[in-house]
């Protein structure tokens, strides 16, 4: 049974005031808390078996790198990858989105070749795309409906025989809508182009199985995801990630170097170059640990109930604009909004002074998407497994007193 009064033990952040008041963390798209079990994780690492992996033969080199190999098959679990040496340990969903377009796009791609992206997507999937611009490489960009959901009948006309990359988020961290990835995967691949999907929103709060959605490669964040900042994965099949070329090159990702060649590493490991962040990832296979007992399923239903709740209750400000659906079919916790007559920043400003809400303002590296919605930026209220109607009703009732106090 999903209990968030008992979850709200395991988070000792939660019980800190801000201004006098206690917290209320709205800002989770941007980045998550951590429960003790992944604290306790980091100190029993670094306390009781730290060690360099992959070089050394004595106990503490061995259970380190059992445990960091271990934190791989979690993950590979976690997403239904067919191995867990189809997962590569990034420090976040931008290196891994990185990594694809050098090690693939820079070498795959050319003069004339198409990728196909969307207008919502947040820049760490659309900046590394433009560096293949220099190779006469074409972007095209799927707009969006009035309501703020994909234009699937934009998607069919702008995928064509040219295009050889299809990279879209799976969740949209302005609007929170969850975009049909199996059926833009199937529509990607009926034309031979490789699909990627960004899945830095959804993973955290979704069951994930990259084969059934025909992903070829998947990205994701460990912070997002309750586990420490500095790690992340890329998913990518197998027989693709065979024949990349590296991303890094160096230690750890060789078989046998000589003055003038090198040969590389089985996967994972050709594409983790250098000592990684060990006791990061095994504290993200902790952080998964917990997500998986929770429930995926749970997570995302509470989530649903608490954005119903919010939306219901925003709508009867009328100095609040809510950008997206206002429905919650297919949509996640996240909701931007413009506050008639004052800046985004003094809104969050307000917010954190007043009762001690700490929500997210700016253009949450989505420019192109603010343009087309015609504005410069947002206030962002983002919510996860810890959130609670009562933080909203209190969320609520700030906004009508900051309109008051303007």
């Amino acid at each position: 049974m999903f209990d968030v009064y008992k979850i709200r033990e395991d988070f000792p952040i939660l019980e800190r005031e801000i201004n006098g008041k206690k917290l209320i963390y709205f800002d989770n798209a941007a980045s998550t808390q951590k429960p003790i079990q992944v604290i306790n994780a980091i100190r029993e690492a670094y306390e009781t078996y730290y060690a360099n992996i992959h070089r050394s033969i004595h106990t503490l080199g061995e259970e380190s790198t059992a445990k960091y190999e271990e934190a791989h098959r979690k993950v590979a679990d976690f997403i239904n990858a067919k191995s867990w040496r189809e997962i590569i340990f990034v420090r976040n969903a931008t290196e891994g989105l990185n990594l694809i377009m050098y090690s693939y796009g820079l070498h795959n791609l050319k003069e004339g070749d198409e990728i196909v992206l969307t207008i919502m997507e947040h820049h760490s999937n659309l900046v590394p795309w433009q560096y293949l611009q220099r190779k006469g490489v074409k972007l095209k960009f799927v707009d969006i409906t009035e309501e703020g959901r994909l234009d699937i009948d934009d998607l069919e006309k702008k995928i064509t025989d040219k295009t050889k990359i299809v990279s879209v988020t799976h969740v949209s961290n302005v609007l929170g809508v969850i975009n049909p990835v199996k059926e833009i995967g199937k529509i990607a691949h009926e034309h031979g182009a490789i699909f990627i999907v960004d899945g830095a929103q959804s993973a955290p709060r979704m069951e994930i199985d990259v084969r059934d959605i025909g992903a070829d490669f998947f990205v994701m964040s460990g912070h997002k995801m309750l586990g420490p900042t500095g790690i992340g994965a890329l998913y990518g099949r197998e027989e693709i990630l065979e024949e990349m070329e590296p991303f890094l090159r160096g230690g750890d990702m060789i078989k046998d170097v000589y003055l003038d060649h090198a040969t590389w590493n089985e996967l994972p490991w050709k594409f983790e170059a250098g000592t990684p962040n060990i006791v990061g990832g095994i504290a993200w296979g902790e952080a998964i640990n917990y997500l998986k007992r929770v429930g995926l399923n749970n997570i995302f239903k509470h989530e649903e109930k608490l954005t119903e709740y919010a939306l219901e209750k925003l709508s009867e400000l009328p100095f609040i604009k809510i950008f997206g659906p206002k429905s919650i079919e297919n949509r996640t916790g996240v909701i931007s909004f413009e506050f008639e007559g004052l800046h985004p920043h003094d809104v969050s400003m307000f917010l954190d002074q007043l009762a001690g809400i700490a929500t997210r303002s700016g253009h949450h590296c989505a420019q192109p998407l603010m343009r087309r919605l015609g504005i410069v930026s947002t206030t962002r209220a983002s919510f996860y497994l810890y959130n609670t109607f009562e933080e909203i009703d209190v969320f609520v009732d700030t906004l009508k007193k900051v309109k008051e106090m303007i």
